[in-house]
């Protein structure tokens, strides 16, 4: 329960996740996820199949009051076609702050509507995530020193 009166249904679609019994969302399917939220949230690795994941036929599904919200890579939405669709009023607005082309520029087309907020891709430089990554890499640094492998290992 968020506040009194209202219930929020939280619909995921990842074709990867597993999710735990004790967590309450709904598994959808991609383009029903599109079709029945009033927010969407992207959080997903730029990859060939998530390239402009978002684009005419996506935004088409999407309720014309819905929220787009993009906070992985900017290159899974078509810009263009987003900017078309916000232009139109096609749906609600969108919230940015990762681009096609990085950083935005004050001319971008999408700099100019007033139904996007857009904001620099900077979430992890708080001061509390800049002590977490020192502590962490000093911890790493001390078990590799001391023979123990360390808690971050990347192989491949």
């Amino acid at each position: 329960r968020i506040a009194q009166g209202f219930d929020m249904k939280v619909l995921a679609h990842d074709p990867f996740a597993q999710l735990r019994e004790d967590v309450s969302v709904e598994r959808t399917p991609f383009e029903e996820l599109l079709s029945r939220a009033d927010i969407v949230t992207l959080h997903v690795p730029l990859t060939p199949p998530t390239e402009k994941m978002i684009y005419g036929r996506t935004l088409a599904l999407m309720k014309p009051k819905a929220l787009l919200v993009n906070t992985s890579r900017g290159k899974v939405i078509d810009e263009p076609v987003l900017f078309n669709a916000l232009k139109e009023s096609r749906i609600g607005g969108a919230a940015l702050d990762v681009f096609a082309s990085e950083p935005i520029s004050g001319s971008h087309p999408l700099t100019k509507l007033e139904n996007v907020v857009l904001s620099p891709h900077i979430g992890a430089m708080t001061r509390e995530a800049g002590e977490r990554l020192s502590d962490a890499v000093a911890r790493q640094v001390r078990d590799i020193l001391q023979g123990r492998p360390p808690e971050c290992v990347v192989t491949g």
